[in-house]
């Protein structure tokens, strides 16, 4: 650490509250579309820099013995490798027709390069080809019944209502009552759902140090050798996966937004007094949300306001992004939650209108640990400043619901991608030996986003196309990407391996299918007496009449006897013809409007999956052709007698359809013989790179296995490949290969 620890870490508060360096903050799962549902727990500053303070102490005196120590280690650790480093950039998304086109077109020179001296190939992805579900393979080498992550959501048998898939926030068993507070006694349940063991954990065991960077589903962190920071499924503040706050004088833009709250205010001459809501206060015996209020002073500029909030004024132009303000949620005894968020002046005439991004964990002072170790993202903070912690960053509902225009998405999603750099770089110059992976959001959110300016098509395009140059946010996109690989090559040298990979591919989603309103219109699913629609996560469905239900993105489950709570089919030969059943009925089903196939084929994931957490998967996915997904209605359990209908939201590309149709990409500069490569395959391959064994649980297989050379060894000075390759080494027989 370059910095002192006077500058690094901040003083200890110098009042002090034992009792209460455990809060509680509850939220509910049916009101949230992929919240954590069981509560939200986080930490009072006082233990938080206590025990910063004192690890910070204890780095400092015991590094001569560490660094000693992990020199010894690391002469061990290193002597069967291939490479000194593997640098893993994970661009979520990104798709191999359009980086093929782009190619071509000369619009990618570095991803070109690595296509001709080293490796280029499509990666096949995960069944569903969904984000959580493809990098959970990708870090723990294996299928997804070994890693228990099927989609974002998963049900809950007993209630048929969904949970993030990913972790669970519960509270303590027990509280002290006192007065109008109640002291948690116990420590809160925050739980990694995800199972197995990501193969940079592996790493660490035999002394190899790796850096990893927002990958998806690393949220809570574990504790391993290295440094991580956690993505996609981390929470804000309020314990959502991003809840946006919309404030407006117009009551006709008041109405409930997917994904955010709207709030309406009344100007006074030249102020406006209002206040921003954050987390739920559970130290009070009857939790409410806390509030701060919040000052909007107009003055003679018709494009400027002045912002008084958690004693600070500052100024906001009109479109344009405050930098990050810090906010402090006042918890009562002294305690206070921090959270940092960006502002962005809509309007000031005829009506005032403010944007606030979710409320993200303040990485200087974080509630929850965001970061393993726990001081790692206090550092980051205090190296770079503070940057974004939310693990969906990009504020896709925002925009979806007209809330943000395009460009200011876009301007945020780059400012966003910008920070993520800086840590990138922060860590390669850091690192001369071991792992570095790093998780790029912006090429997953964009396209869901833009995706409709490339298909003509697109019936979106009749509501929400903004820009005039729309058709290139994509394009600059790619090339920005491109850019970005070019700079980190740089840093490469012949003992460096650099991956760049997807985890799926992308495809314009041009119609939605509602799967609970085929099953109620085809007798699997039932309504109560009286009922010929339901509201939102089945509220109006008759469970002991149901048959059959879809929830996520890609999933239906069968109501079966002893294991849904009010299961109606009988497992054994009446659950397996019902399977059956419904794949017939729905494989090849046809867009009447349309007259082509909606629904590619159904699988059984009893035929797919072989792992321990078989049983946690949905009984079918749907593989949906080209241009379709699950609708809008479907995801979130409502039943109506629409089947297909348009998609008119600005999200409108996605990838959660059949997986042969959306391959991610794989590039490396080591030139590897390997023909249809898995996501799963990375993890072993990256062992294998540090001279490590396969564990006999992976399903992914290595690229070296069949004794491929990497382009190092392949190439001259210059990087170009020899006219007269030496035959490739004998492949170790990795049965005889001893672990260290």
């Amino acid at each position: 650490m370059r910095q002192s620890a006077a500058r690094l870490f901040p003083p200890i508060q110098k009042r002090i509250y034992p009792l209460f360096f455990l809060l509680l903050i509850l939220t509910s799962a049916a009101e949230a579309y992929i919240g954590p549902g069981a509560g939200f727990a986080f930490l009072s500053s006082f233990l938080i820099f206590f025990l910063t303070f004192f690890l910070a102490l204890f780095s400092i005196l015991s590094w001569p013995f560490r660094w000693f120590f992990r020199q010894l280690r690391g002469q061990k650790a290193y002597q069967n490798s291939r490479v000194d480093k593997v640098i893993i950039l994970g661009y979520d998304g990104l798709d191999p027709d359009l980086t093929e086109k782009y190619m071509a077109e000369g619009k990618l020179p570095v991803l070109s390069q690595l296509k001709k001296q080293g490796t280029f190939k499509r990666l096949r992805t995960t069944t569903p080809a969904i984000s959580p579900v493809a990098w959970s393979s990708f870090m723990t080498g294996c299928e997804p019944s070994k890693h228990n992550i099927f989609d974002f959501l998963s049900r809950n048998p007993k209630t048929y209502l969904p949970d993030l898939s990913s972790a669970r926030i519960g509270p303590p068993s027990k509280y002290l009552k006192l007065g109008k507070y109640r002291l948690p006694l116990g420590r809160p349940e925050i739980r990694l759902l995800r199972k197995s063991q990501p193969f940079w954990k592996i790493l660490g065991q035999e002394g190899i140090f790796s850096t990893i960077l927002r990958i998806p589903i690393t949220f809570p962190p574990e504790k391993f050798s290295g440094h991580l920071l956690s993505g996609m499924c981390l929470p804000d503040l309020k314990g959502s996966q991003g809840t946006f706050l919309f404030y407006t004088t117009n009551p006709d833009r008041i109405k409930k937004k997917e994904g955010g709250e709207s709030l309406l205010v009344e100007r006074q001459g030249n102020l406006i007094k209002t206040f921003i809501s954050g987390p739920e206060n559970s130290l009070l015996a009857k939790p409410e949300e806390i509030k701060i209020p919040m000052l909007i002073r107009f003055d003679n500029n018709p494009e400027e306001v002045e912002v008084e909030v958690s004693g600070q004024r500052f100024k906001l132009q009109k479109g344009v992004f405050s930098p990050w303000i810090k906010l402090s949620f006042p918890a009562g005894l002294g305690v206070k939650v921090r959270a940092i968020a960006r502002f962005y002046l809509l309007s000031t005439s005829p009506h005032f209108e403010l944007y606030i991004t979710p409320l993200n964990i303040d990485p200087e002072k974080p509630a929850l640990p965001v970061s393993h170790p726990f001081i790692y993202s206090s550092y980051l903070a205090k190296l770079l400043g503070s940057y974004v912690t939310l693990g969906e960053a990009n504020d896709t509902w925002a925009l979806n619901e007209g809330v943000l225009p395009e460009q200011a998405f876009l301007d945020l999603a780059y400012s966003f991608h910008q920070e993520t750099e800086k840590i990138l770089f922060n860590a390669l110059s850091r690192t001369r030996k071991g792992l570095v992976a790093c998780w790029f959001e912006i090429s997953d959110s964009l396209q869901h986003m833009f995706f409709r300016y490339l298909d003509k098509s697109h019936p979106a395009l009749r509501t929400t196309a903004q820009l005039k140059d729309g058709a290139s946010v994509i394009e600059t996109l790619y090339k920005k990407l491109d850019a970005l690989a070019g700079q980190v090559l740089e840093q490469c040298n012949d003992r460096t391996c650099l991956i760049i990979m997807s985890d799926h591919g992308f495809k314009s989603f041009r119609r939605g299918v509602n799967l609970n309103s085929w099953l109620y219109l085809n007798g699997y699913l039932h309504l109560k007496d009286g009922a010929t629609s339901s509201e939102e996560w089945f509220k109006q469905v008759d469970w002991t009449k149901t048959r059959a239900y879809g929830l996520g993105l890609a999933g239906i489950y069968i109501n079966l006897k002893g294991r849904e709570a009010q299961g109606i089919v009988e497992p054994g030969d009446e659950y397996r013809n019902l399977k059956q059943e419904l794949t017939e009925k729905l494989s090849g089903l046809k867009d009447k409007d349309l007259g082509r196939p909606a629904i590619n084929r159904l699988i059984d994931t009893e035929k797919i999956y072989h792992g321990p957490y078989r049983h946690q998967a949905p009984d079918l996915i749907v593989a949906y052709n080209e241009g379709y997904r699950a609708s809008w209605d479907s995801v979130t359990g409502r039943v109506n007698e629409t089947v297909i209908e348009d998609n008119l939201k600005a999200w409108s590309g996605d990838h959660c359809l059949d997986p042969e149709l959306v391959p991610g990409v794989f590039f490396s500069n080591f030139k590897f013989a390997v023909d249809r490569p898995s996501i799963m395959d990375i993890a072993p391959t990256v062992l294998d790179l540090f001279g490590l064994d396969r564990p006999k649980y992976f399903d992914g297989q290595s690229f070296l296995s069949d004794g491929s050379l990497p382009i190092s060894e392949k190439t001259d000075k210059n990087g170009r490949i020899k006219q007269e390759e030496q035959k490739p080494k004998k492949a170790k027989n990795n049965d005889k290969r001893k672990r260290r």
